[in-house]
């Protein structure tokens, strides 16, 4: 019959301990990337995305920036700091796999009341114990097995969260960074410009002066330079406001960061996309997304074994007397060990509810995995359809300026010559003007494309980074 009993308590136990985890199914993942098809590795350059993915754009002052963020983004030690709290809890909740021993020491004394039963009146009592007590859980339904699973599997997403919150910086850093070069660009162009219709307003001064133009053609001519330099201007302050970001993204006040003026001028690294499949292991996300469907599994387990009695193991023993010189004597000692259980019998649907709530839960989190996934298919789609299309658009942007530069030439030398009126300048040079101001924007979008392309294929991480779920400590 002991064996019978045992037989069944053993059997109720696996049924309680709930499902082993098994990885939700990604939903379907193309066997490539639509807008990868045409894609061809440039040679000899190396193109292979590692950890520091920022070095592939040769750059030694964003290296330089780069490496700043580890050591110094508050936003990236707040995330760490929070995976250190879940390291903890993972060892909080490893404690309850061993006995739990306490103690509590009293010395005590008293007079008794004279009224009291069988007492003799004011009859003075002392008591001095040190007792030891021992618990022990008795792990029959794996609740504390599965508790510790749950806090190492979000120690692990947490581990994932820094990662995450990482590449995000950096490629928040790469962004900006791209973005104030092509700034500079911009005010290289601008002061170009603004020297060129420096010289023409000078020349049609001249031409006023000896009859030739009109007082219009010299106030068009100084209208043109003036909204030239007011551009120049405003692209001053916006460049100040994308330094002062960087400097908070390298953890340093904006007053101690001056970056020297560097126009863009290389287009972007091709960068492959790879298999979709990879991203399942590449995307910090995504791991942390899994990992909290692990977790939540084993919540599920945990809501489960509250249907099933708690079986505790405790013990008790020290010394007790009502005499210091006798206190700690053979006489004086005393224990006490027994097993007990804690059921709870009636909570008017209580454990019902808390079980389905962690099924909803499990459901939720594999829902958002599942999300995760399809958005990191979407992210990395956009980004090289974006780059395909703007590698196109820049040839054409590049054949527009090319044929803007004509036309003006033209155009002053008609002006010169006396055929034409300053007016059809200006337009020449409003058109070349904002020509190149948008081969330069278009170059700067490649390279943040490129940036957010790196983001979305993972950057240089990869899933076997993580803390090992035997160990749920760090790398």
């Amino acid at each position: 019959m002991r064996a019978l009993g045992l037989a069944a308590l053993l059997a109720a136990g696996a049924c309680a301990s709930g499902k082993p985890y098994v990885r939700p199914a990604a939903p379907d993942a193309p066997p490539a990337f639509k807008e990868n098809a045409d894609w061809q590795a440039a040679r000899p350059a190396d193109v292979t995305v590692r950890g520091a993915w920022w070095q592939i754009f040769q750059d030694p002052q964003l290296d330089a920036l780069e490496a700043r963020i580890d050591d110094s983004n508050q936003s990236l030690k707040i995330q760490q700091a929070r995976f250190q709290q879940a390291r903890a809890a993972v060892a909080i909740a490893n404690a309850g796999r061993y006995p739990q021993v306490t103690t509590s020491p009293a010395i005590s004394g008293g007079e008794q009341s004279g009224n009291r039963t069988n007492a003799a009146a004011h009859e003075r009592t002392s008591d001095l114990i040190l007792p030891v007590d021992v618990s022990y859980e008795v792990d029959v339904w794996s609740r504390v097995r599965q508790t510790v699973e749950a806090a190492r599997f979000t120690a692990q997403a947490s581990a994932a969260d820094v990662e995450t919150v990482r590449l995000s910086l950096h490629a928040e850093l790469a962004l900006d960074y791209f973005d104030l070069r092509g700034l500079d660009a911009e005010r290289a162009l601008l002061d170009d410009t603004v020297a060129a219709f420096t010289r023409a307003l000078e020349l049609t001064r001249n031409r006023f002066a000896g009859g030739i133009a009109s007082q219009a053609d010299v106030a068009l001519a100084e209208t043109q330079l003036e909204e030239t330099r007011a551009q120049a201007v405003d692209n001053t302050a916006r460049r100040s406001a994308l330094e002062h970001a960087i400097a908070d993204l390298v953890g340093t006040a904006p007053a101690a960061l001056h970056l020297a003026s560097t126009p863009l001028t290389a287009p972007p690294p091709e960068i492959p996309g790879g298999l979709p499949s990879q991203l399942l292991e590449r995307r910090p996300d995504i791991a942390a997304a899994e990992r909290r469907v692990a977790a939540a599994n084993a919540l599920v387990g945990i809501a489960r074994t509250a249907f099933f009695p708690r079986l505790l193991l405790t013990a008790a023993a020290g010394f007790e007397s009502r005499s210091l010189t006798s206190w700690l004597t053979g006489l004086s000692a005393f224990w006490a060990a027994g097993p007990a259980a804690a059921a709870t019998i009636f909570d008017a649907g209580r454990r019902r509810a808390v079980s389905a709530q962690a099924q909803a839960a499990y459901d939720e989190s594999v829902a958002d995995y599942r999300e995760t996934i399809l958005r990191s298919l979407q992210e990395v789609e956009d980004n090289l359809a974006a780059l395909r299309v703007l590698r196109e658009e820049a040839d054409v942007q590049a054949a527009a300026v090319a044929a803007a530069t004509r036309s003006l030439t033209l155009a002053e030398n008609r002006y010169r010559g006396g055929v034409t009126s300053y007016l059809e300048v200006i337009t020449a040079q409003n058109a070349t003007l904002a020509n190149q101001r948008t081969g330069v924007s278009i170059l700067s979008r490649r390279l943040e494309a490129s940036v957010l392309l790196i983001k979305a294929l993972g950057g240089g991480w990869d899933a076997s980074t993580l803390p090992t779920v035997k160990t749920g400590t760090g790398r």
